[in-house]
């Protein structure tokens, strides 16, 4: 006798709903995430007086935190691998310094010394990356030394004293998306952005849609996604239209164009490329990524590179905006980034993380300061908040497994494209023709056994 299995149907209602924050598979609590930075900006909006979502207050937000942004997407590729970077802000400044003189003392066009910042920031992770990948040193350790060395650096080409940039450098931290020769009453191509971002929402949900049909799951019914891409596309032209109608002479800034650009290239990286997937193998278990035929070592010196890259980035963004360089920049970037990416839902054993998370939580810490400083809070309310913030963030994912509960963080991170922790999903990670190996936690190469070859 033959038994046909018949496709489960939804039962509707709350079910249906689900689906739209996972396909079925989460519940509002996998969102907390999103929803704290929901209603931190609502709460502060209405304590501020309808400050918080003012033009001028967004535009402020964005330049501001973009180049900590700009840190936390490194970084988070750094923390899934089960490593810390600490030299992050004082590579940021070394760059920074060198960039300033460049075209300040020797005269070096803008463009090109963006290419030198870019190359010294390369050359910065290279050589962090071979202590880490291929002589064994901690990551902390390492990054510790860099730190010191590189803040030094900074000092001793500087003199301690701070260098100007021109003008038209300045543009790429503190300028804005031009206006067009055009008579209306907004900035016509930041309304151009949000519209490809209204864009993108109808084509992900599209995507996800035949995937899903592709491989035998059920999707939401077309409602769901019809009242999912409505309110995403409204709440992007929403945003879109603030910053487009703000202060005459400003729109999106620059450094948030170059902050989203970053953000699609690192989340295509990250989920949709085979070096993404090792990044999660190796994070999420060493050992079997290893015998796997991944290059863990390899991964590790190239996610350690792009961190210094991604620093170099963010420290000529700084410059731009400050208009000159200084011996104090950077300092504490490290740990503002960190904190977004922890925040943001990555694990303090690896293998748990992504890069829109990473951003969201950054984006928590932003307007959490902000709103802060908007009704007049004082440096310490404001530290002592923020510390709190991340306590609790890491706490009740921790709490909540340590009870025998799912991870909030990876089942929330799970919704975002990145990976959870655990014997499936740390299979899921790996290549297609990784074989079956039982999964341990590994978190370091000196746990291999000792005649396993090294990658």
């Amino acid at each position: 006798m033959t038994t046909e299995t018949v496709p489960s149907k939804s039962n509707g209602g709350i079910a249906d709903l689900k689906k739209m924050f996972g396909g079925g598979t989460s519940s509002l609590r996998q969102f907390g995430i999103l929803f704290s930075l929901i209603a931190i900006i609502v709460v502060f909006q209405i304590w501020t007086n309808g400050t918080t979502l003012s033009p001028q207050n967004l535009i402020n937000v964005v330049s501001q935190q973009s180049y900590i942004l700009i840190l936390a997407i490194g970084m988070v590729m750094v923390i899934i691998l089960g490593h810390i970077d600490l030299s992050v802000g004082s590579v940021a400044a070394f760059v920074g310094i060198i960039v300033a003189k460049s075209m300040d003392d020797w005269q070096v066009p803008w463009p090109v010394a963006i290419g030198i910042g870019l190359v010294v920031g390369a050359l910065v992770g290279a050589w962090q990356g071979f202590w880490v990948a291929y002589v064994g040193v901690p990551a902390f350790i390492v990054t510790l030394a860099g730190m010191l060395i590189f803040r030094g650096g900074n000092q001793w080409i500087g003199q301690s004293t701070t260098t100007p940039v021109p003008p038209e450098y300045s543009f790429i931290g503190s300028g804005y998306l031009p206006e067009l020769p055009i008579a209306v009453n907004f900035n016509v191509l930041t309304m151009l952005l949000g519209l490809i971002g209204v864009g993108w929402v109808f084509y992900n949900e599209y995507r996800l849609r035949r995937q899903q049909q592709r491989i035998g799951v059920e999707p939401a019914p077309l409602w769901v996604s019809g009242v999912k891409v409505v309110l995403l596309s409204a709440a992007i032209l929403w945003a879109a239209w603030l910053f487009a109608t703000g202060r005459p002479g400003t729109s999106f800034p620059i450094s948030g164009v170059i902050l989203l650009v970053l953000v699609v290239v690192y989340s295509f990286i990250t989920n949709r490329t085979v070096f993404g997937r090792h990044i999660y193998a190796v994070g999420g278990n060493r050992m079997a990524a290893a015998l796997s035929g991944v290059k863990d070592r390899r991964v590790d010196f190239l996610v350690m590179m792009n961190m210094s890259i991604l620093a170099a980035v963010a420290g000529m963004i700084y410059v731009g905006r400050a208009t000159a360089s200084g011996p104090q920049d950077g300092n504490g970037w490290e740990l503002d980034a960190i904190a977004a990416v922890f925040i943001g839902g990555a694990a303090v054993s690896g293998g748990i993380g992504t890069v829109i998370g990473s951003i969201i939580g950054g984006l928590v810490m932003a307007f959490l300061n902000n709103g802060l400083q908007l009704i007049g809070a004082g440096a310490d309310a404001i530290s002592i908040t923020k510390g709190l913030v991340l306590l609790l963030a890491v706490a009740i994912d921790v709490i909540s497994k340590r009870r025998g509960g799912p991870s909030i963080i990876g089942l929330f991170m799970r919704n975002f494209g990145g990976k959870d922790s655990g014997d499936k999903d740390t299979k899921a990670a790996l290549p297609e023709t990784v074989p079956a190996v039982a999964p341990t936690s590994v978190s370091n190469e000196s746990s291999l056994p000792a005649d396993l070859p090294r990658q």
